[in-house]
């Protein structure tokens, strides 16, 4: 009974299954299929030998992963660059979805929302050349001429050369980038909530700020905590481009993530195994995130993702 019912639902929504193929097939190519490449991290892996053929090793990549310092200073450069990623991203996101939804000028709203996600489509390439521009020391260095038009620093700042600023940097870029993209998600959260609430609010007196706090982060709530359960399965994925685009030699000590060490010691000096092993971590770590975060969520009766 439950099989013929299930067929006729897959029969009444046939365009809907149909539509779904290409994706179902492109999930199975380029991320089912690859995990066979996984025991490579068992492996001393030689290129040119056949992948059953090779010399297993057992879990000796993995040792040697663990007891590998500069593991461990990766590992707290992309927690750290996640977490201020994942903190200033959600709270700028939402603050400025609130803010466009209190516009009432449905013109300037349009302006301000364009403006704001005009970045995202700008590629980490192009981007950190303008980041590097706007820190310069030279006349193109809008940051440290403001900085001494303002008497706050009495000479340049080489932004990009210390290694303590390097977070900040990040994430104020990172901000800039995605903020209207990641906006419009809260944007379109907002327009589900009844209206009526707002009204039956005004007409009780509740000020601007009070309907904000009462019916549009209520609101807004389930979202979040679907975008924070996922967000938190992402914690070891810092970015790749911007760190590899704006770190350097001075600052490899606050730039190096996860994906650039498994970069510069695996693939880079020919250690596939050890970088597998990397990737293999890293992926099983997030899978065990995600299903805490989701586990959480379920206890606390806060919305999931299943």
């Amino acid at each position: 009974m439950v099989r013929k019912s299930l067929l006729s639902k897959l029969i009444e929504q046939r365009t809907l299954v149909l539509m779904s193929v290409p994706l179902l097939l492109w999930l199975f190519v380029f991320r089912y299929i690859p995990v066979w490449g996984w025991t490579i991290a068992f492996q001393h892996f030689r290129p040119g030998t056949k992948l059953f053929d090779q010399e297993w090793v057992g879990f000796d990549n993995f040792k040697f992963l663990f007891q590998d310092e500069s593991f461990y200073r990766v590992m707290r450069n992309t927690l750290a660059m996640s977490s201020i990623n994942l903190v200033l991203g959600f709270i700028t996101a939402i603050t400025l979805a609130i803010l466009l939804n209190e516009l009432r000028h449905l013109y300037f709203k349009r302006i301000v929302q364009t403006i704001s996600y005009m970045p995202h489509f700008i590629s980490w390439v192009v981007a950190s050349s303008i980041i590097v521009n706007a820190l310069s020391t030279e006349s193109t260095g809008i940051v440290n001429l403001i900085l001494l038009k303002l008497g706050i620093i009495q000479e340049p700042i080489l932004w990009l050369a210390e290694g303590k600023y390097f977070w900040g940097i990040l994430g104020t870029a990172e901000v800039w980038k995605n903020l209207g993209w990641n906006t419009i998600i809260y944007l379109a959260a907002i327009t589900t909530i009844d209206p009526a609430q707002y009204e039956a609010a005004e007409i009780d007196g509740a000020s601007r700020l009070q309907r904000i706090l009462y019916i549009t982060l209520p609101g807004l709530k389930p979202v979040i905590v679907i975008l924070l359960i996922l967000n938190l399965g992402n914690i070891l994925e810092s970015g790749f481009e911007p760190q590899y685009l704006l770190g350097n030699g001075l600052t490899a000590d606050y730039s190096d993530n996860l994906d650039i060490f498994v970069l510069k010691y695996g693939i880079a000096m020919g250690n596939f195994s050890f970088a597998t092993a990397a990737g293999v971590f890293k992926t099983v770590i997030s899978f065990i995130l995600l299903f805490s975060a989701n586990h959480i969520a379920k206890r606390l009766g806060q919305p999931r993702l299943f």
